[in-house]
């Protein structure tokens, strides 16, 4: 599929239209269910799945979707995918469920193991951000009609703004923090905290604890395209659908490359 300003705009479109879907439920009392593996459910979750799964199948028919809401398609399938749409429907349900406005709409265009293409829709904010190969990273905040560029810091403070999860936090990540100078702590939700990184303002993203491929890869892309890296531990670029598991290993998400965000990592 070529990567093109038109088929970043598609996207855009379709992640705004899946989370306007949301609202109504978002400023209702909603019940919340409980899935498999603890993880919380609503009924905005599947809303948003069932827009972006009409507009995608509709748009690109011949693009096979893998979405947090419809996962179950097995490996040997999944390996001879060369491109796939790889999409969380709500990306923060936790947040979502407080209602603290931190959640988003995720959709990754996902190609021989690298998210290329990426969009990152914030409803309650109205702020949408989107990136692909070749075309960069943009903003565009709910008072503006178009999209803004945005790229990485190009060298991190003498503080760096470290980004903590809101509801995923442990202890990895405590030594790590343990290790590093003097820092300004940013607590954070879903994959907003690729975002802000992606447009300069903040500098790290430790994740030392399990993620699944589609909570990353759209806020994985936009980064990339600002200029930023998001790899493993060992400093390698971090991969897409190379293993039947569709969790991620632990990763390190950072715009100054040249800074050894590495030597913070507990062995």
């Amino acid at each position: 599929m070529d990567i093109t300003r038109e088929l970043l705009d598609t996207i855009c479109e379709i992640a705004v239209e899946a989370g306007q879907a949301t609202l109504p439920i978002y400023h209702s009392d909603f019940d919340v269910q409980t899935k498999d593996d603890d993880s919380p459910l609503t009924q905005a979750d599947l809303a948003a799945h069932r827009v972006i799964s009409d507009r995608l199948g509709a748009a690109f028919a011949d693009t096979p979707q893998l979405s947090e809401e419809a996962a179950d398609i097995d490996y040997d399938t999944r390996a001879e995918w060369r491109e796939y749409w790889l999409i969380d429907p709500l990306d923060g349900t936790r947040e979502f469920v407080k209602k603290n406005d931190q959640f988003t709409i995720n959709i990754a265009l996902v190609c021989d193991g690298r998210p290329v293409l990426g969009v990152v829709y914030a409803p309650a904010l109205d702020t949408l951000w989107c990136g692909a190969d070749g075309l960069g990273a943009f903003k565009r905040e709910a008072s503006d009609s178009v999209l803004a560029s945005i790229t990485c810091a190009t060298a991190a403070p003498d503080k760096p703004r470290v980004l903590v999860s809101r509801s995923h936090r442990g202890e990895a990540i405590d030594q790590l923090l343990s290790r590093m100078p003097d820092y300004e702590p940013v607590s954070m939700g879903s994959s907003l905290k690729f975002c802000v990184i992606a447009e300069g303002e903040a500098d790290f993203y430790p994740r030392l604890g399990p993620t699944s491929e589609w909570d990353t890869a759209a806020g994985h892309a936009v980064l990339d395209a600002a200029g930023g890296q998001v790899v493993d531990t060992r400093g390698r670029p971090l991969r897409y659908n190379e293993t039947d598991s569709l969790l991620n290993d632990w990763f390190l998400a950072f715009g100054d490359a040249t800074h050894d965000w590495q030597a913070y990592v507990p062995k």
